[in-house]
């Protein structure tokens, strides 16, 4: 059965969630979503969030999953939130552990956040497949961008996560901590070893001011056009102009609000002794 696919564009972050069902009444699965959040402020909204909840229920859904590619740096989660309004199960791949004891030294989180992945329903490895009601879905490990990213396969449809951006936009960085450049460049050719029809979705769009905001291409114009990575360039080729950009690149807007609500699986940080949830900001460190 073809999944059919409503893409939600965030125009602050430029994040596209996605809502993946299999018939009208039937089950689905939410594919990071999105948690406004104001950084002047520090408040968080659930505009974006609502919207998908609008849409499952008008079309009379199920949740069987809330599906994150990795523990994204850029935007909020609003998986929890979602899970606690629609029911379902927060998946994620199964080296977030890695990543929430880094992001634990980082922090200097007590001995309060175990960094184990229990914050998460189930923790995807390499070729796991599930059922989104009627429609059998595969995950694929990509590492890279970080070492926990996975993309899910739904028949000829892969959700990329950020290991891939629109063709003329090129690839993610790997400059975060437990990135790696050349796990990036393997991760890719796992991507675009699928047959060239195969359509690929990304998780961000940041267009050239030529075209308008665009998340969908195929394997095909991966392999043709990509600015990073088409066909012909060799993996040090790759890592050279990976490490090169990523020294020039500045680190995302809501990184370190981001990371602690995510690796949290969209939880925001443990309220304190006054009622208050804060997050941590380190200094000079990162």
């Amino acid at each position: 059965m073809k999944p059919t696919i409503e893409a939600f564009f965030d125009t602050v972050t430029q994040t596209i969630s996605y809502v993946i069902f299999d018939e009208a009444g039937g089950y689905c699965a939410i594919i990071d979503p999105v948690l406004d959040y104001d950084p002047k402020a520090s408040k968080t909204f659930t505009h974006i969030a609502d919207k998908i909840i609008a849409f499952i229920q008008d079309h009379r859904l199920s949740v069987q999953w809330i599906l994150e590619t990795h523990a994204h740096a850029d935007h909020l989660s609003s998986a929890d939130y979602l899970r606690n309004q629609l029911g379902g199960k927060i998946g994620i791949g199964q080296n977030i552990p890695a990543v929430q004891k880094t992001f634990k030294k980082i922090f200097n989180f007590g001995d309060e956040f175990i960094p184990d992945g229990h914050h998460f329903d189930h923790l995807f490895a390499d070729g796991e497949s599930f059922q989104i009601g009627k429609i059998t879905a595969k995950t694929i490990a990509v590492s890279g961008h970080t070492p926990a990213d996975i993309a899910y396969q739904i028949n000829d449809v892969i959700f990329v996560g950020d290991t891939l951006f629109m063709p003329d936009v090129g690839t993610a960085r790997a400059d975060f901590p437990g990135g790696d450049a050349r796990h990036l460049f393997k991760s890719i050719q796992k991507i675009l070893a699928f047959p060239p029809e195969t359509r690929l979705f990304m998780c961000h769009d940041y267009p050239p001011t030529n075209r308008p905001t665009e998340w969908e291409c195929t394997v095909a114009e991966q392999r043709a056009h990509n600015i990073h990575v088409h066909d012909g360039i060799t993996e040090d080729e790759f890592v050279k102009m990976r490490n090169a950009r990523d020294a020039t690149l500045g680190m995302p807007n809501l990184l370190l609000p981001s990371i602690q609500t995510n690796i949290r699986s969209g939880k925001l940080p443990p309220v304190e002794s006054n009622g208050v949830s804060y997050f941590k900001i380190p200094i000079n460190l990162i």
